[in-house]
Formats: structure tokens, C-alpha cells, sequence
């Protein structure tokens, strides 16, 4: 389909604006009086922080709570899958926890990853108000996506003898392998649902979701139940329903943008533009996964080097309680980093430097006191967390002792997956991928099983050392985020909006 258009005073086409949406209107108004709050130096500095703060903290919330209660729904569910296994034995939940933290993981960090380059285009564009590019990139997104999803459908197939080829035991990589195999139709679902959430939060459109993952969440439950239990279907049964229940998901918000009026401009249909420019796509898709699948699979690399630890199971039980538990809080901080992704790309797609700078220091303050308060909570709860997953006394215990580590890694969440959405946001997905190379792969792992294996130090030892490697790294990408010369940024955005329109324009002739 082609696009919609308008001629201005000056003969120039522009794209039609979108029906009307008092909530957008409101957003870009809002915006627009950010950026002169801050460009007003006659008021008093700290009047014109207080009012920015107010208006950044409403742009900012009306998107991070419901991000937040999307991620934090969808995490919820691949939880309580491994709590359902992990009721059938311990074995069952090293089992779902090792399928899940070291296989399921790397199809969506990969998709994750590859998804962020429409988070990108999609936020500038919409800040700068060309709205027939929205659904192309949607589209163009979800054919690389799947096309993606076909090799990794292999690795999912594969997962049994991987497992065993990195040292697990062969009855801990057969229980696993057979919860994978439950998994592969979720890797699809993965490549059409992040585009479409991407799509949908750069127009700041994220209730919708939260409303369909909630309602997800409460049938996924009951389903687990009944197939679990009632039926006896096992590790493959918990697994076979997390896979439906993303699907679900799929289908219910792709219903939602094809009826709903706020969609109407950015969406126009199915069209064969989606096909073009896919290698162009695919390049930044590539930089977008790298970046992302370097932090995902880092500490899923931890999960593995358990797995070679003496008394396995014990080390992979204590372990998949923590990182559920850390999971489940890092849902907060991606939700944070969707907003900070949204509101910067909308604001240098706008023009809006100094807004775009302040929402950056705005949305890293909110995270960072968020995961203090988590934390806190976490080293309260240190000795019953465990409990919610398995009733072994000595899992408890084990949990206990790595709860310090944990209540860490969560305050640095508070700041580094943020950060990692400014880079999106801005489009330095390649720098920030050559940072975590750096920072996780040549620091942080090799110090871990130093510690770990050299000086006997287990678990505590490999999650020290990877927590040196998200310490450095996030102290690099806040150096490099306070040194930015937003003008030069806002510049950059035109230019790639304009480049990109390039690859997609001829088609409409």
C-alpha cells in the first residue's frame, strides 16, 4: 500500500498526521514545552529544573509503567513455568532452568537484539512525524526476524548434544534438550512480537500490551496447571504452553493495531515494500543483536560454567533462584530502557537536544533509586526467596549466601540496561556492542572462573567476576553518554531518517 500524504503551502509532500489522538498531541506538545523550559535561561535554574523535572516525569511514566508491567508480566510467565517444574523435582528445575537461562536465552537475546534496530528508526521517525515509515520497518523487521529464527531452530533441535558438548551431565542435557524442544514455536513468535512492540512503544502506545500480557499471564497459569498436573505432560507440557501463551500475545496485539484508530497513520496495511531494503535492514538488525546478545548470553554463560561446578545441581538450583529472582527485577530496569529507547529517539527525531539530554538523566535517576529500594528488598527477604520454587532446605541455604551478590548486580541494572536504551535510542548500537566485547568477554568471564575454579570460590567466585565486567562496563558507557554532544546527535537522526526514506521511497513511484 502506499503511503499516506499531504501537499503543504510549499508543494512539498509530507505525511498526512494521524487522526486525532489527544494523547499523541499531548505528548508532542509536551515535548515541545520540555525543550523551551530548558532553553528559557531568564527563570531561576532551579525553577526551570523543577518544572522540566515535572513534565520529563509524566512523558516519562505514562511510558515506563506500563513497559514495565509488560516485561515484568512476560518474565512472570517463563517463571512460573520453572516453578511448575521445579514442584515436580529438583531435577525438573535444573532442568527448565538450564533450557531456559542457557538455550532459550540466546533466541531471545537474538531477537531482541535484532528487533531494537526498528526500535530505532521507529522513534525517530515518529518524533519527526513521518508516520507511513512506522508499519514498513514493522514489516521489513519481522521477515529478517523470521528468517532468523530459522537457523535457530536448529541450535533448539541441537540443544541435547550442545549441552553435553559443553560438560553437562547426560541425564541433566536429556531433561532439558525436552524442555527446549517445547520452546521452538516460541522462537517465532519472539521475531513477530518484538517488532511489534517496538512499533507500538515508539508511538507511545504501551497499555494495550500490558492489558494483553496480564490477561496472558492468568490463562498461562491455569493451562500449566492442567497440563503439568492434570495431564502429566511434564517438562515438555510447561514448555508447549509458554510457547502458546506468547503466541497468544502475537496474535492479540497484532489484532489490536490492524482495528485501532491510533494505528490508522502508521499502519496501512500489508505491502511489498517489506521486502526491499532488507540487507540494509539486516546490517543494522546485526549491530542491534550483537549489542544486546553480548548482555543477555553473559550471564546465561554463568548459568553454564555452574553447570561444571562440583555438585552441579545444587550450584544450578541456588543459581537459577537468583537469576529468576534477578529476571524478574531486570524487567523493571528493560522497561525503563524501552522509555529511555521512546523518549530519546523521539526527541532528537524532533530536534529537541536539550530534552533529549535531560530525559537521559531523568530516566537513569528513576532507575537507579528503583533498584536501590529492590535490593533492599531482596537482602530482607535473603533466607525465604527460595521457597516460592523449591522447598529443599539446603537450596535455601545456598540462595542465602549468594543473595549479597545479587542485591549488586540489581543496583547496577539500575543504570546499565538504561543506558543501553540511550544507545538504542540514539542508534551507537556498534559501540556499545564493542564495549561489551571488552567489558563482559575479556574482563568480566575470564576474572569469574578465575575466581571460581582457580581459588575454589564456586558460584560466588564466577558472579564476582562478572559483575566486575557490568561494573566497568557501565561506568564506560556513562563517561561516554555525559561526553555526548546532543546537537550533533539530533543531526545525526535526520540524516538517518533521510537515508533510510531513501531506501523506501522509490517504491512508492
Amino acid at each position: 500500500m502506499g503511503s499516506r500524504k499531504a501537499i503543504d503551502n510549499s508543494g512539498q509532500e509530507t505525511p498526512e498526521p494521524p487522526p486525532a489522538r489527544s494523547r499523541s498531541s499531548c505528548g508532542f506538545e509536551a515535548s515541545h514545552e520540555l525543550e523551551k523550559v530548558l532553553s528559557d535561561t531568564e527563570k531561576p535554574y532551579l525553577s526551570r529544573l523543577r518544572q522540566a523535572s515535572w513534565i520529563e516525569l509524566k512523558l516519562l511514566f505514562r511510558l515506563a509503567a506500563p513497559a514495565v508491567m509488560v516485561y515484568l508480566i512476560n518474565n512472570s510467565m517463563s517463571m512460573s513455568t520453572r516453578m511448575f517444574a521445579g514442584q515436580l523435582g529438583n531435577l525438573e528445575l535444573a532442568a527448565a532452568s538450564l533450557g531456559n537461562q542457557g538455550i532459550q536465552l540466546f533466541a531471545y537475546g537474538l531477537m531482541l537484539g535484532m528487533g531494537s534496530a526498528v526500535e530505532t528508526l521507529c522513534g525517530q521517525a515518529y518524533g519527526a512525524r513521518r508516520y507511513d515509515m512506522l508499519g514498513v520497518y514493522l514489516q521489513r523487521s519481522a521477515v529478517v526476524l523470521l528468517i532468523t529464527g530459522l537457523p535457530v531452530t536448529l541450535l533448539y533441535i541441537s540443544s541435547k548434544s550442545i549441552l553435553i558438548l559443553l560438560g553437562e551431565s547426560k541425564s541433566m542435557a536429556s531433561a532439558a534438550a525436552l524442555f527446549v524442544y517445547g520452546l521452538i514455536p516460541q522462537i517465532f513468535a519472539y521475531a513477530i512480537n518484538f517488532p511489534i512492540q517496538k512499533f507500538l512503544q515508539a508511538q507511545s502506545i504501551v497499555a494495550p500490551s500490558a492489558y494483553i500480557s496480564l490477561g496472558t499471564l492468568f490463562l498461562h497459569v491455569f493451562l500449566c496447571w492442567v497440563v503439568v498436573y492434570k495431564i502429566g505432560l511434564g517438562l515438555i507440557g510447561a514448555s508447549l504452553v509458554l510457547s502458546l501463551s506468547w503466541w497468544i500475545i502475537v496474535a492479540a496485539q497484532f489484532v489490536y493495531i490492524v482495528v485501532s484508530d491510533k494505528c490508522k497513520a502508521t499502519w496501512t496495511g500489508f505491502s511489498w515494500e517489506a521486502f526491499s531494503g532488507l540487507w540494509e535492514f539486516v546490517k543494522l538488525s546485526a549491530a542491534s543483536a550483537v549489542m544486546l546478545c553480548l548482555e543477555t548470553w553473559y550471564f546465561q554463560i554463568l548459568v553454564l560454567l555452574a553447570g561444571l561446578l562440583p555438585n552441579p545441581e545444587l550450584a544450578l538450583d541456588s543459581l537459577s533462584v537468583c537469576m529468576a529472582v534477578n529476571g524478574l527485577m531486570f524487567m523493571v530496569s528493560v522497561g525503563f530502557n524501552a522509555a529511555a529507547s521512546v523518549r530519546v529517539g523521539n526527541e532528537l527525531g524532533a530536534g529537541n537536544p536539550k530534552s533529549a539530554a535531560f530525559s537521559v538523566f531523568m530516566v537513569n535517576l528513576v532507575s537507579f533509586i528503583i533498584a536501590i529500594v529492590e535490593a533492599m528488598i531482596v537482602l530482607s527477604l535473603r533466607h525465604v526467596i527460595s521457597y516460592a520454587f523449591t522447598s529443599g532446605e539446603v537450596v535455601a541455604n545456598a540462595v542465602s549466601d549468594l543473595c549479597p551478590y545479587l542485591a549488586v548486580t540489581l543496583i547496577l541494572n539500575g543504570v546499565q540496561p538504561v543506558l543501553s536504551g540511550v544507545a538504542v535510542g540514539c542508534g551507537w548500537q556498534a559501540f556499545v556492542a564493542y564495549v561489551n566485547v571488552g567489558c563482559y568477554y575479556v574482563v568480566g568471564i575470564p576474572l569469574g572462573c578465575v575466581l571460581g575454579f582457580k581459588y575454589n570460590l564456586g558460584a560466588k567466585g564466577i558472579w564476582s567476576g562478572m559483575i566486575g565486567g557490568t561494573m566497568m562496563q557501565t561506568l564506560i558507557l556513562l563517561w561516554f553518554t555525559f561526553r555526548t554532544d546532543w546537537n550533533k546527535e539530533v543531526e545525526k537522526a535526520r540524516k538517518r531518517l533521510e537515508e533510510w526514506d531513501d531506501v523506501k521511497q522509490p517504491l512508492l513511484q
